[in-house]
């Protein structure tokens, strides 16, 4: 394990301990204090040296949990030193970086698998499947929306706002699930422009709204916050010929094509990431279209932070 920096990293520890095939041998942390922490909890040893643990023989991959802007450092080690690695989205803040990580990751022939546990959850296959058989018509519009009271209620960890570590806000963290699934729904865009948020006056942004402009007349809207007490995590898809909603707000999936509404039934949940990653290792299976989506995230990430600061819409040519 590398770093608990993350809110998310002892899910992926308890996964690690709790999957058949892997166990934990070894934690390191930026944050001494924390790591070793974590090592006595678990009962593993903390390595020192971030580099000492990538040398252990008996250690075959890595999770990563570390700050985001520590990420393109630490995953280009652990390529080199031949682990495979897990980590906690983004990929990167930059397209630039990601393309480093990626090289790297493929040159020494290592799994690399990106967290984004939303694509394999069964309403995103249900809808994905809704949208591939015309029922819709061509897609018009998609509003995906997915938030909480993170910052207004005061559980999110205090480091969740250093801008530096973060390289963003609720956009670059939470937001990120939105992003991903308006890209898996209707493609790579080719505008993008930003509207953010500062309620709690922290130094990042505490909620944001992404819309993404495509050239054939669509959009896409991903919302995100650390300020809303009940807002369910919900999906529209609007097409020529129907409307799919889901989460509005029951975890029902509904369709209307003709006269009336229908609940369309939603398929088990795939495999997590981590399990998903673990398989692909033993099975030496290549990662390339979950890298190919965690790649695409981080260039909507860049342009939307882009878009922010320059005040702007910003084209990103679409792919």
């Amino acid at each position: 394990m590398i770093s608990f920096w993350h809110v998310h990293a002892k899910d992926y520890a308890k996964e690690a301990e709790l999957h058949p095939d892997t166990s934990i041998k070894g934690i390191w942390d930026e944050d001494e204090e924390r790591g070793r922490k974590e090592a006595e909890l678990r009962q593993v040893d903390y390595i020192n040296k971030l580099d000492d643990l990538l040398g252990m023989k008996e250690i075959d991959a890595v999770v990563v949990g570390s700050p985001t802007n520590t990420h393109k450092e630490i995953m280009m080690k652990a390529a080199r030193a031949g682990k495979h690695i897990f980590t906690e989205k983004v990929l990167a803040a930059t397209e630039e970086k990601a393309l480093e990580i990626l090289e790297a990751v493929k040159e020494s022939g290592v799994k690399l698998f990106v967290s984004l546990p939303r694509v394999y959850d069964g309403y995103t296959e249900a809808i994905q499947e809704l949208i591939k058989s015309g029922e819709l018509g061509d897609i018009t519009q998609t509003r995906i929306r997915l938030a909480h009271n993170g910052a207004t209620a005061d559980w999110l960890p205090q480091h969740f706002y250093n801008k530096e570590e973060c390289q963003g806000g609720a956009l670059i963290d939470l937001g990120c699930h939105p992003v991903y699934l308006t890209r898996l729904f209707q493609g790579m865009p080719n505008r993008v422009t930003t509207q953010f948020g500062y309620v709690t006056k922290k130094a990042v942004e505490d909620q944001a709204v992404v819309t993404f402009g495509y050239n054939n007349g669509s959009y896409g809207i991903a919302e995100t916050g650390f300020v809303t007490a009940h807002s369910p995590f919900s999906i529209e898809v609007h097409g020529t010929k129907g409307t799919a909603l889901y989460g509005v707000p029951d975890k029902r999936l509904l369709k209307k094509i003709g006269s009336e509404w229908e609940e369309v039934a939603i398929p088990s949940d795939r495999p997590s990431p981590f399990s998903q990653w673990v398989d692909h290792v033993q099975r030496d299976h290549g990662t390339d279209e979950n890298n190919a989506l965690a790649l695409d995230l981080t260039v909507l990430m860049e342009a939307a932070y882009l878009a922010e600061k320059h005040k702007r819409e910003v084209e990103i040519g679409g792919r």
